[in-house]
């Protein structure tokens, strides 16, 4: 199979299978050729290991995965690129394409499944943009038995969710990513080696999982949820956003601030994760008091 970068190579495969690209699904496919073989290398692809990907699109990443991974499972929504991936993957033994919504599959029965005679599992993928964030989160938030998770995203979304949680670019995103894992840029990637081409840049991130996160928060739930209310509207004084939503009273917000010795008209864009984590213990004994 000719170089799955190469645009004539593309042209004539998506000709043959009577491919169009699909604005709902995202697709872009890569053309530039140092690309997948980089992110690849850095991903964790290596002898003995196995690699889970989301979004194959004709194979060109899988096919450098596969050069060095002991086994690759793609996971696959389109049905239309099936009978692609079959062709060019052909001569890729270690490969198995899953046709399904990573968001609905059992991703702890794919890794248990095929994975199970490698010595480590490893995500790499070029993410649709549309579903960068849900994948993230869904991929962490599993706990999956993974080492690391390497995507391509949009690179605004790489320099948020790599961002140092406590600054203004950060983000719900960045403080659920740091939890689970450490988050860092790789490299960036031109709109042009894309075909065709998106109306924005994208960056290579990875994010390596952490065995234990090393911030107690005292309850994960709770944690997660005074995150997502700070946000909904972070442009607010803390003891506003946390009880605007009916997360908490006004009295106990200002008791668990009191606690966590953080001024009352503070922003939760301003926390690092050790101000958030005292916070969701201050919050958590708060809750348990109150029960």
């Amino acid at each position: 199979m000719a170089a799955l970068s190469d645009i004539g190579t593309i042209k004539d495969i998506m000709q043959r299978h009577g491919f169009a690209f699909s604005k709902g699904l995202g697709q872009n496919f890569l053309i530039n050729p140092s690309v997948c073989p980089r992110m690849a290398e850095m991903g964790g692809a290596q002898d003995e290991w196995g690699v889970l990907e989301v979004g194959p699109g004709i194979g060109v990443l899988t096919a450098e995965l596969a050069k060095r991974a002991k086994k690759v499972v793609a996971i696959e929504l389109d049905d239309r690129l099936l009978p692609v991936l079959a062709e060019t993957l052909a001569e890729y033994g270690n490969v198995e394409i899953v046709h399904g919504d990573v968001m609905k599959l059992d991703l702890h029965q794919i890794i248990a499944e095929k994975f199970s005679d490698c010595a480590g599992v490893t995500v790499c993928a070029n993410l649709p943009y549309y579903i960068t964030s849900p994948v993230i989160m869904s991929l962490l938030e599993n706990h999956l038995p993974v080492k690391a998770v390497t995507v391509m995203v949009q690179k605004e979304a790489a320099e948020r969710i790599c961002a140092a949680v406590g600054s203004r670019e950060s983000g719900a995103l960045t403080v659920a990513v740091n939890y689970y894992s450490q988050p860092e840029i790789l490299f960036k990637v031109s709109r042009g080696s894309f075909m065709p081409p998106p109306n924005v840049d994208s960056a290579v991130i990875r994010m390596t999982v952490r065995e234990t996160p090393p911030f107690d928060v005292g309850d994960e739930k709770l944690f997660f949820g005074m995150i997502k209310a700070g946000f909904s509207q972070r442009r607010k004084t803390l003891s506003n956003s946390l009880t605007s939503g009916g997360f908490l009273s006004r009295s106990d917000a200002a008791s668990a601030l009191n606690a966590a010795e953080i001024p009352l008209n503070t922003r939760i864009e301003a926390l690092g994760m050790d101000e958030l984590a005292k916070l969701s213990r201050s919050i958590c004994n708060i809750k348990q008091t109150v029960i």
